[in-house]
């Protein structure tokens, strides 16, 4: 009998770890799907964003981006965010961090490099970001190894190539240096997405940022109104607002906010890699900019770069 019951417990053991193995795989299919539904759906914004230059000031324009946001997600977010109040309250200064850097900063300054840069080059230099988040590990505490380091080295070479048209004299244009802001406010709000409190929902949390950061803007929309003026409400620039506002934002940030949750900064990171060739490509069909071949060589050395520096070790 004991040999029985000990061939049951054991038989059980095993079932229940094929189980756990199993969702285990599918919590990180998940997470890669999400992952990749927010790097496609982030590089239609930088051509979007692109097309808006020099017709919609770049504050005006992220103001509106978190408005239409916020309206798109109050249907779907504002129960759990009422629900949660107090725990919205609790950790305000959070949130607010994170809202600065993810919601604030990194969108008026990609919009800001839309004046003066490609939506190729501005994509490229985004995928510069994960190392940024490499380095967040290490001050965490997390060992780097040799590969991660000549990783980061790689991509940090192909970015100063990139930049600087094909030479080390680190000429940059003021949309590639704006670019390198938005890459480390990026880099810096993935990091404090592994310290968001686990009892906030995702909706909640995603709409109390979008509403934290159009306030925060508010100041700075209603300078750009006085001296720059508005803008006119055409199908040129009320179309590329709604897809920043509910695809870009809603969708994107929802879909990121749960692939980091589900397999980490890190390893969502590698997939955003993918985001210079996705958005070389549509600027190609949408904008007519062309790629040539120094841009793809700089493009394989950030991409293999960057792969190298978030790989897991062994």
């Amino acid at each position: 009998m004991a040999v029985t019951d000990r061939a049951r417990t054991a038989s059980r053991e095993d079932r229940q770890q094929t189980t756990s193995s199993t969702g285990t795989k599918g919590a990180v299919g998940l997470g890669v799907l999400l992952a990749l539904l927010a790097t496609v759906v982030w590089s239609g914004s930088f051509v979007a964003t692109r097309g808006m230059s020099g017709t919609v000031p770049p504050v005006q324009a992220v103001f509106w981006r978190w408005i239409i946001a916020a309206v798109a997600v109050t249907p779907f977010a504002a129960r759990q965010a009422w629900q949660q109040r107090a725990l919205i309250r609790k950790h305000i200064g959070y949130i607010s961090l994170a809202t600065l850097f993810g919601v604030t900063l990194y969108n008026t300054l990609v919009h800001q490099a839309g004046l003066t840069t490609s939506a190729s080059n501005m994509g490229t230099i985004m995928a510069a970001s994960p190392v940024i988040m490499a380095l967040y590990a290490r001050l965490g505490g997390e060992r780097l190894g040799a590969r991660r380091v000549f990783g980061m080295l790689l991509a940090a070479f192909g970015v100063l190539l990139l930049v600087g048209g094909g030479s080390l004299s680190l000429d940059f244009g003021a949309g590639d240096l704006w670019m390198f802001a938005a890459a480390f406010s990026f880099a810096t709000y993935s990091a404090l997405l592994k310290r968001k409190p686990a009892e906030i929902g995702g909706l909640a949390f995603l709409i109390t940022t979008f509403v934290l950061g159009a306030l925060m803007l508010a100041p700075a929309y209603a300078i750009s109104l006085n001296v720059q003026g508005g803008f006119a409400a055409t199908p040129g620039t009320v179309g590329p607002l709604l897809y920043v506002g509910v695809f870009s934002s809603a969708v994107a940030f929802f879909s990121w906010n749960k692939a980091v949750s589900l397999i980490g900064a890190a390893r969502a990171g590698v997939v955003y890699y993918l985001q210079p060739v996705c958005v070389a490509g549509l600027g190609l069909l949408l904008l007519g900019e062309r790629t040539g071949p120094a841009q793809l060589l700089c493009m394989g050395l950030i991409l293999g770069g960057v792969a190298l520096a978030s790989a897991a070790r062994r």
